[in-house]
């Protein structure tokens, strides 16, 4: 496979050209990106370049281009986080963003429109993980890499990438369109595939035996997004919040270091959104309104997705986590329905009443989920190639246990968390590590590390979607339920409510833009309605009223009276300002999400069709009190009131208004 340039000098030729100089290979091929018109071009060898260079740089992220000009995204800053087969493996710390356009400018850009999708950008690059390697397929499982071996012989590492997790993708298309046209003008050294996700590995020493545990989460790009604005399926059978997860064992034979003559085993796990078309719909109540949509191609989109995890990973072992009763049970319901109705031979629906089982905190209850699927896993079985002992893997793992809650987050680390423990304890046994009955629990240092690599895994895939720390971490960390615990929990769904209704707009913005699911459109007119706010007065003015009149109540409370004449009235009247404003912002509440603005809910928001909704919150005095804006006139109200209504916008007339929709 062929390695990338992991460092090149950048030279900045005036307003003309940016050109990257591979360090380490002085006889490599430059590349050159002029800024007026676009084009990028392979130098020939020895090419002369400019006199000094500007800076270093440790790889090309992409390219991407908003309103008004393209610009290079750049990897400035990394820190290595271990070895892995052989190779390093990198976080990125840093990134910069370079325009092409000749006069334009990131610090100070000409227009707003511009400024606020740089923004999104760069918030997206600030707040999420993301890792890379220069010669290992970080994008892949093990499994995967050893059967393609041989096609892979001398291809380029983003051709071999799996392209669910290729993260970067779309901001190559320039790059990967230049390769693929012309092969004289190979761009594949620079290139460089990133995942988001998670990464961590541990040596340990167990019975005379050195071993590394890693473990790797990967996130597809495909329905990416925020924990509310990214639920259930598309129509192209991908879910929200799919991740899947590595367990990677390295054991050494023979006193051997390195990976070359080390046992692998590798266990794969995965986590997704439900499969049905379902959302909660914000309406700034702690539990939002729920809403599973029965469309006519449910069952087609949720065949694509279980028939891809079988194409991808073989036999599905479903795990269900939901609630049996209240908010939840619809959405069991409709994921039963359909998984029943399908009826895919390779596919095996489980039930577990996790909230019932686990109640007044008896985590171990977890136990029974174990003795349920012990046969699926023993079935299933990893990946195990000892190279010492046979040149061929003495296992393959022919499936994998699908996980989810209702977000996927904590009751799915805490299930996946104690599959891959019950599995670590099987390949630990296989290999000679461990004698008879022993556990990881039984080697306090191993266990420490499995756990607290398991909870900084959970912790880092829910600040990816909900915002803020996994709850019931605790349990995974020190494997006790605590009451201390609970109360960070609460902190924790504090924390969740604040950005899930306030802040996840521009986040999930940020998703849609980086991974080209949304293409702006040249000049910034195009794009107004992002600025915009079109909410009558009435909706704009009552949060200054709810904060003027607490304003007002804490003055009277602390600054000191000038007579004697009683403030009885006084306070009534704030008092009455206060419940007033926060009754109307409560029934209004739609209005006062901070929603995603380049691809707005708005069909969720107004669906009529079948199906289940538990209430219409938030839209006003009536459902049709107010009705939501798409395109270029913004997300709010329209009319009376500033609730949200029934009104449509069609996909087309969302493309032509608020630019160009994209799906790889």
């Amino acid at each position: 496979m062929q390695s990338l340039y992991q460092r090149l000098d950048l030279y900045i030729d005036g307003e003309d050209s940016y050109t990257f100089a591979p360090v380490d290979s002085p006889n490599a091929r430059s590349l050159t990106i002029f800024r007026n018109s676009g084009d990028i071009v392979l130098n020939p060898p020895n090419a002369p370049l400019p006199q000094r260079p500007a800076k270093t740089v440790y790889g090309i992220l992409g390219i991407i281009s908003l309103s008004l000009s393209e610009y290079i995204i750049l990897l400035t800053g990394r820190e290595l986080n271990g070895t892995l087969m052989s190779q390093q493996i990198y976080r990125m710390t840093e990134f910069e963003i370079l325009p092409l356009q000749p006069h334009a400018s990131v610090t100070h850009p000409s227009h707003p429109v511009e400024a606020h999708l740089l923004a999104l950008v760069k918030s997206h690059f600030d707040a999420g993980l993301f890792w890379f390697s220069y010669g290992w397929g970080l994008t892949r499982r093990l499994q995967v890499q050893w059967e393609s071996r041989d096609h892979d012989e001398g291809r380029a590492l983003w051709e071999v990438a799996d392209e669910r997790f290729f993260w970067n993708k779309y901001l190559h298309t320039k790059f990967i369109d230049i390769t693929t046209a012309d092969p004289k003008q190979d761009l594949s050294p620079y290139i460089l595939p990133i995942i988001y996700g998670t990464f961590d590995i541990r040596p340990s020493y167990i019975n005379s035996h050195h071993l590394r545990l890693c473990l790797i989460s990967r996130r597809s790009r495909h329905r990416a997004g925020t924990r509310y604005f990214r639920r259930g399926i598309d129509h192209s059978g991908n879910v929200a919040n799919f991740n899947e997860t590595e367990q990677l064992v390295l054991v050494e034979r023979g006193g051997k270091g390195g990976d070359e003559g080390s046992v692998k085993m590798s266990f794969i796990q995965t986590r997704g959104s439900i499969p049905v078309f379902w959302a909660e719909v914000n309406n700034l109540r702690y539990k939002p309104d729920l809403q599973v949509m029965e469309l006519q191609d449910t069952a087609d989109a949720a065949k694509k997705h279980l028939e891809g995890l079988v194409a991808q990973y073989g036999e599905q072992s479903l795990v269900s986590l939901v609630n049996h009763k209240g908010h939840e049970r619809p959405v069991k319901e409709a994921y039963e329905k359909t998984v029943a109705e399908l009826s895919l031979p390779d596919v095996k629906y489980n039930y577990f009443d996790f909230h019932t089982e686990c109640k007044h905190m008896r985590w171990e209850r977890i136990s029974v989920l174990i003795e349920k699927l012990e046969k699926d896993l023993v079935k299933q079985g990893y990946f195990y190639l000892d190279p010492t002992t046979s040149p061929t893997p003495l296992l393959f793992q022919k499936g994998t246990v699908r996980t989810n809650c209702m977000d996927n987050l904590d009751r799915t680390n805490v299930a996946q968390a104690a599959f891959a423990k019950w599995t670590l304890n099987r390949q630990l046994r296989d290999v000679g590590v461990f004698k008879g009955g022993e556990g990881i629990e039984m080697y306090e240092e191993l266990e420490r590390d499995f756990r607290e690599m398991w909870s900084d895994h959970a912790d880092l895939i829910s600040n990816a979607y909900a915002g803020s720390g996994a709850l019931k971490v605790d349990y995974t960390r020190t494997g006790k339920r605590t009451k201390t615990g609970a109360m960070e929990d609460g902190y924790k769904g504090a924390l969740r409510y604040m950005k899930n209704n306030f802040f996840d707009g521009p986040r999930q913005d940020g998703f849609d833009l980086v991974t080209g699911v949304w293409v702006p459109r040249r000049g910034p007119s195009f794009s107004g309605f992002l600025l915009a706010d079109d909410r009558p007065l009435v909706v704009r003015a009552m949060p200054y009223v709810l904060f003027f009149s607490i304003f007002m109540i804490c003055a009277g409370l602390t600054l000191p009276r000038t007579s004697e004449y009683s403030l009885f009235y006084y306070f009534t009247l704030w008092l009455t300002l206060l419940s007033l404003s926060l009754i109307f912002i409560f029934i209004h509440g739609i209005d006062y999400v901070s929603w995603p603005r380049l691809i707005p809910p708005t069909e969720i928001i107004h669906y009529e069709g079948p199906g289940f909704r538990s209430a219409h919150n938030g839209k006003g005095m009536g459902w049709e009190f107010g009705k939501v804006r798409a395109g270029r006139k913004g997300m709010l109200s329209e009319k009376g009131g500033g609730g949200v209504g029934r009104k449509r916008a069609s996909s087309r007339l969302e493309e032509i208004e608020m630019g160009k929709k994209r799906d790889d």
